[in-house]
C-alpha cells in the first residue's frame, strides 16, 4: 500500500437535531453535537486526496469516558502531533502510531476512518472491496428508546414494523423492562427477532429478575451489567437462558478474547468507534468467527458517514444477526450525505462507491456546522 504524508486536518463540529428524543438508561438525547474529521493525504506522486471520519463520542461521558469536547482536544493536542511525528503512513499504521497514547478509542477511530477514506478514494477503491464484503444487502434492525408508557412504546414499534424493519431492539432499565418486552412480543408475534439493551442498568443480583425475560424467545440481552464486570456477565450467562451480549465491555480484540474465554460473551456487538476503528473491528470479527461467536454491528446515531461504513462492515460473513443500521430518517430529518441510507424490504444496500461509501452534501453540511478548526 502506498505511504502517504498527512497534510491539512480539519476538525468540524456540526449540530444535528434528532427527529424525536432517544432515551436510554444513560439519559435522553434530542440533538447531537458531532465531531467530524477531514484529512488531506498526499501520495508519493504528489496527488492529494481528502477523506472524512466521524467521531461517535457523545456530548457527555455517559456511554463511555469519552465525550465530544474531550475528543476534539485530544485529537488536536495529542493524537495529531503524535501521528505527524511518524512521517509517512497509511490507515493500517494509524493504530500502531497512536498506541503509546492510552485510551481515547473513539477519537483514534475518527482519525483512522478519515485516513482510510482518503486512502481508498486515492485509488478509486470501495470499502466493500477493501474489506472483502460478501453481501450486497444486509438486514436492518431498529433501536427503540425507553418510553414512559407501554401504549406509546407499542405505537412506536408498530410504526417501525410497518416501515419493514426485520428486527426490533428495545432499550430497557429497571421498571421499564418485563412488561414492555411482553407487550412488544405480543404485538410483533413470535417470529420477529427481538432483543433488549440494558446499557449497564442492572447488577449481579438481578439475575432472577432478568430470567423473567427468558419466555419471550429473544435473540439476546445486551450489556446488562457495568462494563468492567466481566465476571458478573459470566455468572449471569450461567443464570439466564437468553444469550448475553457484550457492548460497552468490548474495547479491543484482546479484551474480547478474554471475555469469550471466561464465558461472559455469548454474542458480540461490534461498534467500530468504541474499539478504536474499523480495522480493529475486523480483527474482533475474525476472532469471533474463529470462536463461533455470533456478531452484529451496533450503532451510535451516526450520520451518513458512519452509517455507510457500518453497512459495509456488517456485510462481512461473521455478522449473522441484524444490526442497528437503520434508515437515516430514523434519527435525522436530513442527513449530511447526498444518498442517505434507506431500507427496502427490510434491508440496506451495501455501499460500493469509492472510499467509505458516501458523498457529502456540502451545502447542508455547511448549514449545520457550528465550529471549524483547521490544523496545518
Amino acid at each position: 500500500m502506498t505511504n502517504f504524508q498527512l497534510g491539512l486536518v480539519e476538525l468540524r463540529r456540526i449540530a444535528m437535531p434528532l427527529v424525536s428524543p432517544f432515551r436510554t438508561s444513560f439519559g435522553s438525547q434530542s440533538a447531537r453535537d458531532i465531531l467530524l474529521v477531514r484529512v488531506e493525504l498526499a501520495a508519493e506522486d504528489g496527488s492529494v486526496t481528502e477523506g472524512w471520519g466521524e467521531c461517535v463520542a457523545l456530548s457527555e461521558p455517559s456511554y463511555s469516558p469519552e465525550y465530544v469536547e474531550g475528543a476534539q482536544h485530544v485529537i488536536e493536542h495529542h493524537l495529531l502531533p503524535q501521528l505527524r511525528s511518524t512521517g509517512r503512513l497509511d490507515a493500517a499504521g494509524v493504530g500502531a502510531a497512536l498506541s503509546k497514547l492510552h485510551g481515547h478509542p473513539m477519537a483514534k477511530a475518527a482519525i483512522e476512518m478519515a485516513v482510510l477514506d482518503a486512502q481508498l478514494r486515492s485509488t478509486e477503491t470501495s470499502f466493500a472491496s477493501y474489506l472483502g464484503a460478501t453481501r450486497t444487502t444486509i438486514p436492518s434492525g431498529v433501536s427503540v428508546g425507553i418510553h414512559d408508557s407501554v401504549d406509546d412504546l407499542l405505537n412506536t414499534v408498530q410504526g417501525y414494523v410497518d416501515d419493514g424493519y426485520v428486527r426490533i431492539k428495545l432499550k430497557i432499565e429497571p421498571g421499564s423492562d418485563i412488561e414492555h418486552v411482553a407487550a412488544v412480543r405480543e404485538l410483533i408475534g413470535p417470529d420477529t427477532p427481538l432483543q433488549v439493551d440494558a446499557n449497564t442498568a442492572y447488577r449481579r443480583t438481578d439475575g432472577q429478575h432478568l430470567r423473567q425475560l427468558d419466555p419471550f424467545n429473544m435473540l439476546l440481552i445486551e450489556q446488562p451489567l457495568p462494563e468492567a464486570d466481566i465476571i458478573g456477565h459470566a455468572l449471569l450467562a450461567a443464570e439466564v437462558d437468553t444469550p448475553i451480549c457484550l457492548d460497552e465491555s468490548l474495547v479491543s480484540a484482546s479484551g474480547t478474547a478474554d471475555a469469550i474465554e471466561l464465558g461472559a460473551c455469548e454474542i458480540a456487538n461490534i461498534k467500530p468507534g468504541r474499539v478504536g476503528g474499523y480495522l480493529e473491528a475486523v480483527r474482533i470479527h475474525d476472532l469471533c468467527v474463529a470462536k463461533n461467536i455470533p456478531v452484529w454491528c451496533g450503532g451510535m446515531l451516526e450520520t451518513g458517514i458512519g452509517r455507510a461504513a457500518n453497512a459495509v462492515l456488517a456485510a462481512l460473513p461473521g455478522f449473522t444477526l441484524p444490526g442497528d443500521i437503520s434508515a437515516s430518517t430514523r434519527f435525522y430529518a436530513q442527513d449530511i450525505v447526498i444518498d442517505p441510507i434507506t431500507i427496502t424490504d427490510g434491508h440496506v444496500t451495501v455501499p460500493t462507491s469509492p472510499g467509505l461509501g458516501f458523498e457529502l452534501d456540502k451545502t447542508f453540511l455547511d448549514q449545520v456546522t457550528t465550529r471549524t478548526t483547521t490544523l496545518r
